[in-house]
C-alpha cells in the first residue's frame, strides 16, 4: 500500500515566500496548498484536513496570532509560526495559544523541512493506538497484555513492536522484510515462529486464522476492522 503524502498549508502574504516554500516542500515530495492570508485560509481548512499549517504572523487583516488563537483548538492541526521581528514575546505569545513551533525570518528551507518532519512525527507516534479490542480480544500496548476470553497472555516488546505496527496499519500487509526491519531479525524462520506465537495469544483457532493471516507470497496482515 503506497504511504499517502503529508498535506501542508503554506499561509502567507508574501507571494515569493509562498511560491519558494511551496517549491521546496514538493521537491521533499510533501502535498501543499497556499494561501494568502488568514481567510483565504480558513476557507480552506473548512474543506481539506491539513497534516500541518505553516502560517505567517505578520500578515494584512487577522495576524498569524490571532488565527492561531481563534482556530488551533477547534482544528487541532499543528502549527509552525513564521516571523521577520526578533522580539521573543512574539514568539513566546504564539506558543502559549498553542503554536507547536517557530521559525524567525529568513530562515533555511531545510530548517523547515527538518521542523515539519519532526513535529509530524510526534504527531503520528501521539496518535497511535495503544489499545484496541475486536471479538473476544482486548490487545493492550501500554501493559504488555492479551486478553483473550478473559484470560490473561502476556507480549513481549518484539511482539509489541509488531502489534503496534499492525495495529494502526490495519488490513495493510507487512512483509517479512519490513518486520524484520522493526525488530532487527531478518531470519525469515524466526519472523513465523513469533507471529504463530502471536496468533496462540490472539486467535481461537491458530491453525485457522481470522485475524492475523497470512497473505502467500507477500506477508502478513492483521484484519481488526
Amino acid at each position: 500500500m503506497k504511504k499517502s503524502k503529508a498535506h501542508i498549508l503554506i499561509v502567507d502574504d508574501d507571494d515569493r515566500i509562498r511560491d519558494l516554500v511551496k517549491q521546496y516542500l514538493n521537491d521533499f515530495d510533501f502535498l501543499v496548498t497556499t494561501a494568502n492570508n488568514a481567510e483565504d485560509a480558513k476557507q480552506k481548512i473548512d474543506i481539506i484536513k491539513f497534516d500541518l499549517i505553516v502560517l505567517d504572523i505578520m500578515m494584512p487583516g487577522q495576524s498569524g496570532l490571532e488565527f492561531t488563537n481563534e482556530n488551533k483548538k477547534k482544528i487541532g492541526t499543528p502549527i509552525i509560526l513564521l516571523t521577520a521581528k526578533g522580539e521573543a514575546t512574539d514568539r513566546i505569545e504564539g506558543l502559549e495559544i498553542g503554536a507547536d513551533d517557530y521559525l524567525a525570518k529568513p530562515f533555511e528551507p531545510k530548517e523547515l523541512i527538518l521542523r515539519i518532519r519532526n513535529i509530524l512525527e510526534k504527531t503520528k507516534s501521539k496518535n497511535q493506538k495503544r489499545v484496541v479490542n475486536f471479538s473476544n480480544v482486548n490487545i493492550d500496548l501500554n501493559k504488555l497484555l492479551i486478553i483473550k476470553n478473559n484470560k490473561e497472555f502476556k507480549i513481549n516488546n518484539t511482539e509489541k513492536i509488531i502489534l503496534e505496527k499492525m495495529i494502526n496499519s490495519p488490513g495493510e500487509t507487512c512483509t517479512r522484510e519490513e518486520i524484520g526491519k522493526l525488530i532487527n531479525l531478518y531470519k525469515e524462520r524466526s519472523i513465523d515462529v513469533i507471529i504463530t506465537r502471536l496468533r496462540k495469544k490472539i486467535e481461537d483457532d491458530p491453525k485457522n486464522p481470522k485475524y492475523l493471516q497470512t497473505i502467500r507470497g507477500a506477508g502478513y496482515v492483521l484484519w481488526i476492522e
